[in-house]
Formats: C-alpha cells, structure tokens, sequence
C-alpha cells in the first residue's frame, strides 16, 4: 500500500461515510480499511484471519496507522464492514486501485464470470454469488466487478462493468457470453480493442469470421 499523497489508500477512503457513533468507536475507520485491504492482499479470506494478520503485523501497520486502541477483534471488523455502504467502499477502492495501477501499452483486461466460494445458503435456500469480474493481466489486479443473480445474466452485467473501467488502448478479452454487437461497440466507444470467443451456435457470423480468416491467409 502506497502512502505518498496522490496515491495513499488513506486519501481515497478518507471521504467514505462513518455509520457508527463517534463517541462510542474505539477503532479509526481508515486504520480497519487499510488493515482489511492490506490483509486480504496477503491471502486472508474471513475475519479471523484479518485480525489474525494484523495481530502478527501490528509493529509493521503501527508505522503508517494510528490504532489508539490496539488490534480490533474479528467481531468488531465483521460488524464494522457490515454497516458501510457497499457502493461507496467499492467508488473508493476502484479510485485507489486505479492509481497504483500502472499503465501499459495494449494490456490485456480479461472479464470473465465466477462464482464465490462458499457464498451459498441452502438453509436460506440461496446459491453461490456469481460474479463478473475485470482482471488487469499485467497488473494482476481486478479493475472492477459486478454480481450477477446466475451466469445467464452475464450478459447485463458485462455493459455495467465496462461502465466503470478506464479501456483507452486496453485490450478486452471476453468468452463467448459476451461476444454481443453492442458490447463489442462499447469497447471501442472507450478507446479500446477486443477479442471475443465465438462459438457455433451463432451460425452466421461464425460462418463469416471463418470466410474472413481463409480469405486473410490466402
């Protein structure tokens, strides 16, 4: 995590709404942030390990962050993250990852779909969560992501998520799903270029790219 002042996670969180009582927090919001983001960078997945981490780093985290009251506990970040605003946090984290994101010449941004593990609720009868994700290949890091109720939908989703990237001499890959006239018309709207899968089922213009590649050779 970068801590100069065009790019420090701090500034780009510092904006995000507080929900909780300021009297009674004993805990800075941006010291759980950075804690948290810095946390699931090195691989943990639930809270307990977020605390966990932070216990084993707290001389290193104590260098850039206040902690007036030590480590918070895994139940105090779980409740915490539970009552911010999902949208906000993520306007936040997407400003920040944008500028420590380098730029580079025709990198390659890959969406694809996914579900999330262990995300599913049988006794709620809820499936997994499937998310639509943009992976900046050469930065290996996700530039965006937008869920979806099924894997059907990733078609509606795809649009969204090319909303909220920067695509200028990017080049986008996507899987069959997405090889669709309007998104492939939205990728070049925003400076960028793309190869879309395509598979027979789209009789025609699978017909037509096959004449083209034969005609190209020849």
């Amino acid at each position: 995590m970068t801590l100069d002042s065009d790019r420090s996670l701090i500034k780009h969180f510092s904006h995000l709404e507080d929900p909780r009582d300021g009297t009674k927090a004993r805990h800075k919001l941006l010291d759980m942030i950075a804690i948290a983001v810095a946390a699931v960078i090195c691989g943990a997945d639930d809270w307990v390990s977020i605390a966990g981490f932070a216990r084993a780093k707290e001389a290193w985290l104590r260098q850039f962050l206040e902690l007036p009251n030590g480590i918070p506990s895994h139940d105090t970040f779980g409740r915490v993250f539970s009552l911010l605003a999902p949208q906000a946090f993520e306007e936040c984290f997407r400003a920040w990852v944008n500028t420590v994101r380098q730029s580079i010449p025709e990198e390659v941004v890959a969406i694809d779909g996914k579900s999330v593990r262990r995300s599913h609720n049988r006794g709620a009868g809820l499936g997994p969560l499937h998310m639509v994700s943009a992976w900046a290949v050469a930065n290996r890091v996700v530039l965006g992501q937008v869920a979806t109720e099924a894997k059907s939908n990733e078609i509606t989703a795809i649009p969204r998520l090319l909303e909220l990237l920067v695509l200028k001499g990017c080049i986008v890959t996507i899987d069959a799903m997405g090889c669709q006239t309007k998104i492939a018309e939205q990728i070049i709207a925003a400076g960028g270029d793309y190869v879309l899968a395509l598979k027979g089922n789209q009789g025609t213009l699978a017909e037509e790219v096959e004449e083209a590649f034969i005609d190209a050779d020849a």
